[in-house]
This record gives C-alpha cells, sequence and structure tokens, in this order.
C-alpha cells in the first residue's frame, strides 16, 4: 500500500469516530507526522508528536523506563509499545502510534538493518508488530511509516469505536 493511502485511511477512520492521534517517532524521525499533515482534514484529529531520534529521549520525552532501555536497548518491542503509549499520554490522543528500528546503512548495537518495531496504543490496549525490512534507509523508513499507518487502521477497524 502507499503511504499516501495509508495515511489518508487513517485519518479518515479517525476523523469518523472523532478520536485523535499522537506519534512517537525514532527512526523515522517526524516521516510519520509528516505524511499524517498532508491529508487534508487532519487537523481534526492529530494533536501532535515527538521525535526521540537519542535514546535518552526517549526516556525523558516519551517515558519509556530508563531500565528498559539500559537492558534492551531503544530496538525493542517493548520499547516500541512503551514509546506508542508515552505518545498518547503526554499529547492527550486517543492513539499513539510508534517507530523504532534500524534503518542502516550499518547495524546498531547488535540490530541487523531493517529490523523495525511499530507500535499503536488505544483505549483497549497496545499492538507491537515486527518488521524485517529490505532496501535502503529511504526505502526501510518509508515502509515502516505505511506499515505503522496500516497497522493503525487494521486495529482502528477491528476496535470498537466507544472502548
Amino acid at each position: 500500500m502507499e503511504v499516501s493511502v495509508a495515511a489518508a485511511a487513517a485519518v479518515h477512520l479517525l476523523v469518523e469516530r472523532r478520536q485523535t492521534l499522537a506519534t512517537a517517532e525514532s527512526l523515522t524521525g517526524g516521516l510519520v507526522a509528516a505524511t499524517i499533515v498532508e491529508i487534508p482534514g487532519v487537523s481534526a484529529v492529530y494533536r501532535g508528536g515527538l521525535v526521540v531520534y537519542a535514546t535518552e529521549l526517549k526516556g525523558t520525552l516519551a517515558g519509556v523506563p530508563r531500565r528498559l532501555l539500559d537492558e534492551r536497548g531503544p530496538v525493542d518491542p517493548e520499547v516500541a509499545a512503551k514509546l506508542a503509549e508515552g505518545a498518547r499520554e503526554r499529547c492527550g490522543a486517543d492513539w499513539g502510534l510508534a517507530t523504532t528500528g534500524v534503518a542502516g546503512p550499518e547495524p546498531q548495537d547488535g540490530k541487523p538493518v531493517g529490523l523495525v518495531y511499530i507500535g499503536v496504543a488505544g483505549p483497549a490496549g497496545t499492538t507491537v508488530n515486527e518488521l524485517k525490512l529490505t532496501g535502503n534507509r529511504a526505502a526501510i523508513r518509508i515502509e515502516s511509516v505505511t506499515a505503522v499507518l496500516q497497522l493503525l487502521t487494521d486495529v482502528l477497524h477491528t476496535t470498537p469505536a466507544a472502548v
């Protein structure tokens, strides 16, 4: 699915549900937010986001526990969950999205290029998916954005609006 189609689908569902969204991004560096705000009508649903590229900012800005970051590093499914939950909580949104992973060109802390975790936190809980992507840095980042927006759409389709 093309990234703009994924963004439009997610935004339109949020508008229909009268629910809001926030983001916490690492490897995508604000690309999720930039993609979302291209969609007309997004101001009704998008609250804002955190670009927490540096590991310590994942803790100080997004609320990821320092112990978790010290023990597992930033590229971890539980970190993705905590980032999504932190975005949701700190921005006062119904839904939080998160991306964390290795875009390359080199592995990071023993994690291979293309290993990405995406998270969606909402009123009924948090969902995290692991991605093993291929391609160059730009391709991995774009695919991560598309995947997290598609995950949000999937979760919205399976979660009642009034949770």
